[in-house]
């Protein structure tokens, strides 16, 4: 039997915020049945989120907000890991997996019972320094990806599944690019990012990131994959002038479908920086003969730079930019300094901010803030002689993707301060930073849905990009500054 004196005094000093609260729908003021209230859900939790779920000390289970990742499996990680630098103490030591499944399926069924959805997408947000104009622009996009403006009024947007849409006066136009690459579909790979060249006005470039495949599949069906660079233009509605910028050898190819980055940044000296998560191999990681788990630098027609960290040794790939990375889906470049910045997924726990320097060595999975899914110790260190340490670190992770530097006159106390979206988390948050560090941070959209990119549009406001559900959002200040 467990101590309830125990648990009480925990949840008391815990100041349990599993749940962030956006208002209670009117259905969930009926009462849940005590028959139906699974006894780990009596001893542990109802003293802090209440007898009838809608919150105590702890806030409300019943409200349609989760702030550490919605759906079954990151409930479950709630409890078991818990979240101690947000008050969540740990239940693994306590209840058995199939206990916390009792109590998943406990909370998720008086969930669908009483009709709890999430709130909606408001009109206004509030934040520190602004009041905030949310803009619904384009809905019923298919797991969108990356987000790249032309102009003002012309965005090109990717799906996952391959298709290459555009946005134009207003309208998400119904037919998609035609002709552009096919891309190896499965787990998380697929067309990713998006980017258009700097003299876009006079040469019409347009560079894809996404996972190729070749050769045979395994007895599982996958077929070997990895990250591959393109660039083409876009006439009359169909992709040409295609050329390879990168296709790494085939014989590094991955049948996981995990981990394939990818973002494309241009820095103000013209390189092109793109990204390779470990693809499920983390020793890659550290391989400077491997193309995974690694930021690369090339010019923009595929050639690489002489002045690259690792140009002509043998048996290494010259593209590489620096390594020991996990999986960066967000890259930026500082519009004063012309810093590389990225985040990357950590495991569970862990994600980073990272400043990207030429040949530097960024850890993974020698050291690492988080541990494994399944609660394995992955490497006892976080620090070491010759690796570079993050700027900053989430734990537990947000699911970490997308990045920018706001860089506009909508919002001007946002200068130079940086955007990171998040999946898990549902959220976008501004860092601010002073040089190398950051001060603090802010949310300042949460709950909308899964965040995949986030950037600063030439009109200055914020444009956000939501994978579930598929739309493109606007952030506007309601007044101008």
């Amino acid at each position: 039997m467990v101590n309830r004196n125990l648990v009480q005094t925990l949840c008391l000093f815990s100041s349990i915020i599993l749940i962030i609260g956006a208002g209670c729908s009117p259905k969930a003021t009926q009462d849940v049945s005590s028959s139906d209230i699974p006894i780990q859900f009596t001893e542990l939790c109802a003293s802090c989120h209440g007898e009838d779920l809608k919150g105590e000390i702890a806030q409300s289970l019943l409200d349609g907000s989760w702030q550490f990742g919605a759906g079954r499996n990151n409930i479950k990680r709630s409890i078991k890991f818990g979240h101690p630098h947000h008050g969540m103490p740990s239940w693994g030591a306590v209840l058995n997996d199939e206990e916390i499944d009792t109590l998943v399926g406990f909370i998720l069924a008086e969930e669908e019972r009483l009709g709890i959805t999430k709130p909606p997408l408001p009109d206004e947000i509030e934040t520190q320094d602004y009041q905030v104009n949310v803009e619904v622009l384009a809905e019923g996009l298919e797991t969108p990806w990356g987000v790249a403006f032309i102009d003002a009024d012309h965005a090109l947007i990717t799906e996952k599944s391959g298709r290459l849409r555009v946005y134009q006066n207003g309208k998400l136009a119904s037919d998609s690019i035609m002709g552009i690459p096919t891309v190896r579909q499965g787990g998380q790979g697929g067309l990713m990012d998006v980017n258009i060249d700097p003299d876009y006005a006079k040469n019409g470039w347009v560079y894809l990131a996404f996972s190729h495949g070749v050769g045979e599949p395994d007895e599982k069906g996958n077929l070997p994959g990895m990250t591959k660079i393109v660039r083409g233009k876009i006439v009359n509605n169909k992709w040409q002038d295609e050329q390879v910028l990168f296709e790494a050898d085939h014989k590094s190819y991955r049948t996981a479908g995990v981990h394939f980055g990818s973002r494309i940044v241009f820095d103000p000296d013209g390189y092109l920086f793109f990204s390779i998560g470990d693809r499920g191999a983390m020793q890659h990681a550290q391989d400077l003969s491997k193309p995974n788990g690694k930021v690369h630098r090339i010019n923009r027609d595929g050639s690489i730079p002489r002045s690259n960290p690792f140009y002509g040794r043998k048996d290494v790939v010259a593209s590489i930019y620096s390594y020991g990375h996990r999986n960066p889906q967000g890259l930026a470049i500082h519009p004063e300094t012309g810093q590389l910045w990225d985040t990357e997924h950590g495991p569970l726990g862990g994600d980073e901010l990272n400043l990207v320097k030429r040949g530097l060595n960024y850890g993974w999975p020698v050291i690492s803030y988080g541990i494994n899914y399944n609660g394995d110790i992955i490497t006892d260190k976080t620090a070491q002689e010759g690796m570079e340490q993050p700027i900053f670190y989430w734990k537990p992770s947000i699911a970490a993707c997308g990045l920018d530097f706001y860089s506009g006159d909508l919002f001007p106390k946002w200068n130079n301060q940086i955007l990171a979206g998040a999946l898990k988390f549902e959220e976008v948050q501004l860092l601010h930073i002073e040089g190398d560090r950051v001060i603090y941070a802010q949310t300042l959209l949460k709950n909308a849905g899964r965040v995949r990119d986030v950037t600063t549009g030439p009109d200055g406001a914020i444009y956000v990009l939501l994978n579930r559900p598929g739309k493109l959002i606007r952030l506007s200040p309601k007044e101008v500054m």
